[in-house]
C-alpha cells in the first residue's frame, strides 16, 4: 500500500483526527509517540529513538516490548480514525511477528490499517520500519473491541501538548536488569517464586480515566518475564524474539503486576515459551502469551 494516503479529509474528519492525535494513552504520549499522518481507518505514526528503549545494551537492540507497544498505539489509533473516536476500545489480542532488529539510533515508523469493522470487534494489520515500510522490523495483527467500557475519549480523555516528558532508567550495575534499561525503565523486579513484578506507575497507563494498565505495557512485561525464563533455564544470552501473541483477559487495574513464564519446547535453536500476567489473584490473569524466541548462537557456530 502507498504510504500517501488516497482519501480527503473533511473538516470534520480533520478535527476527529486532531482530537485522536492528543488524546491517547498516557503511556503513547510520555514515549513520544506522534500521528504523522492520517486517513479513515489509517495511521501513521513515529517514535523518536530513545536510549531507554533498549532492552540489551551489549548489542544496542530496542527492546521487543517497545516495538509491541508502539504497535498496539498505532493499531488503536486507526480504530478510532475508523470510528466517531468517542467509543472507547480495548485490545483483545494482538501478534507480533519480529522481521529483524531495529537498527540502534534510528526513529521507528509504524502504518495501521483498520480494515474491518463490526458492531463490536475491529480488526486492524500493522506495520513497524525504519526506512522502508516493505523492510519491516515487525508486523501485526490485533482485534479490538469497541465498547469496552463507557469512557468518551473526546470529552472524558485530557488533552496531551508539548514535549513528553523524560523517561529514565536507575542506574542498577549487578541487577538482573543490568543490561535491559527498557526493563529498568518500568521498575520491574523480581518477585517470590520466580515471578516478576512490574509496579503500577503513571507512565504505563493506557487509559487514564479508569485507570488501565496499557496493552503495550503488559505485553513488553510478558516477554520481559519469558526472557528472564529462557535465560535463567538455560543459561544463555537474551534470545532474540521471533513471534508474540498476547491474548487480554481482563483490565489491568492501578495495581503492581506479577508474572511468571515457562518453556513448552526447546529446540537447538528455538525456543517456545508460554507467560501469564496477574495482579491480585493468580487464578485470573489479566494477559497471557504464546511465543518463540531464537537462541544466541556460540562464536563458531553456523549461522541460520
Amino acid at each position: 500500500m502507498s504510504d500517501t494516503p488516497t482519501t480527503t479529509a473533511t473538516p470534520a474528519f480533520d478535527e476527529l483526527a486532531e482530537a485522536i492525535r492528543h488524546r491517547r494513552s498516557v503511556y503513547g504520549h510520555i514515549s513520544g509517540l506522534r500521528m504523522d499522518r492520517f486517513a479513515s481507518g489509517e495511521a501513521w505514526s513515529t517514535l523518536p529513538y530513545r536510549e531507554v528503549f533498549v532492552g540489551d545494551s551489549d548489542t544496542g537492540v530496542i527492546h521487543g516490548g517497545v516495538v509491541t507497544a508502539m504497535l498496539d498505539e498505532s493499531c488503536g489509533m486507526a480504530v478510532q480514525l475508523a470510528l466517531d473516536g468517542s467509543r472507547a476500545i480495548a485490545t483483545l489480542d494482538l501478534r507480533i511477528d519480529y522481521q529483524k532488529p531495529a537498527a540502534p539510533g534510528v526513529d521507528i515508523k509504524a502504518h495501521a490499517v483498520c480494515y474491518r469493522v463490526t458492531r463490536s470487534i475491529a480488526f486492524v494489520r500493522a506495520t513497524a520500519f525504519q526506512e522502508e515500510e516493505s523492510d519491516p522490523v515487525a508486523t501485526a495483527t490485533a482485534c479490538f473491541m469497541i465498547g469496552a467500557n463507557r469512557t468518551n475519549m473526546l470529552t472524558d480523555r485530557p488533552a496531551f501538548t508539548g514535549a513528553p516528558p523524560p523517561l529514565e532508567a536507575p542506574d542498577d550495575a549487578t541487577g538482573l536488569f543490568a543490561t535491559s534499561p527498557f526493563a529498568r525503565c518500568l521498575g520491574i523486579r523480581l518477585g517470590e517464586n520466580d515471578t516478576l513484578v512490574m509496579p503500577f506507575s503513571r507512565q504505563i497507563i493506557g487509559n487514564p480515566v479508569l485507570p488501565a494498565i496499557h496493552g503495550g505495557m503488559t505485553g513488553a512485561f510478558l516477554e520481559t518475564a519469558a526472557i528472564v525464563t529462557v535465560m535463567r533455564e538455560l543459561g544463555v544470552s537474551p534470545p532474540k524474539p521471533i513471534g508474540l501473541t498476547i491474548n487480554y483477559l481482563r483490565s489491568g487495574r492501578a495495581l503492581d503486576s506479577i508474572a511468571s513464564a515457562s518453556i513448552v519446547k526447546q529446540g537447538r535453536r528455538v525456543v517456545a515459551f508460554e507467560a501469564r500476567a496477574w495482579q491480585d489473584d493468580a487464578a485470573k490473569p489479566i494477559a497471557t502469551a504464546f511465543g518463540h524466541f531464537m537462541l544466541r548462537q556460540a562464536p563458531g557456530e553456523e549461522q541460520d
